[in-house]
């Protein structure tokens, strides 16, 4: 006979997979750029409650922003600063971009008396533009 029909011939049926490797890396990619482009923290470095005003408007990204805590604490550069270290900063950044606004972000609750000594030093310090931030109020 025929050498061909003394072998039996089996079908080999292969059970279908999913390679979920590629799948698990994409997954992985994506949570790695979504927190790599996301900010957490504020940009002052503390949560700071802003006032309402009907009169606010929005400023440059490029504007340097000083916060002031209700507890008086003075933030810049997500770092707590004293009033003399903050007007050394002040007229470095000032010397790069001498048209750099400043903008003071004070909580709704801090005391006026220590956010014009806030004021106080960034002018003393050569800062031309110094404005307070508030949060739009809705008409």
């Amino acid at each position: 006979m025929n050498d061909i029909s003394e072998f039996s011939f089996r079908k080999i049926r292969k059970t279908p997979e999913i390679n979920i490797a590629p799948l698990v890396d994409m997954v992985f990619l994506l949570l790695i750029f979504f927190l790599v482009s996301t900010t957490f923290s504020s940009p002052t470095g503390v949560e700071v409650r802003k006032p309402k005003a009907k009169t606010a408007v929005s400023l440059s990204r490029e504007s340097v922003l000083i916060a002031v805590t209700k507890e008086g604490s003075i933030h810049i550069n997500n770092r707590r600063v004293d009033l003399e270290t903050l007007g050394g900063i002040i007229k470095v950044i000032i010397s790069q971009r001498t048209d750099a606004p400043v903008i003071i972000v004070a909580d709704r609750e801090s005391f006026t008396g220590r956010i014009i000594q806030v004021m106080d030093e960034c002018k003393r310090a050569g800062a031309q533009n110094i404005s307070l931030a508030a949060l739009k109020e809705k008409e």
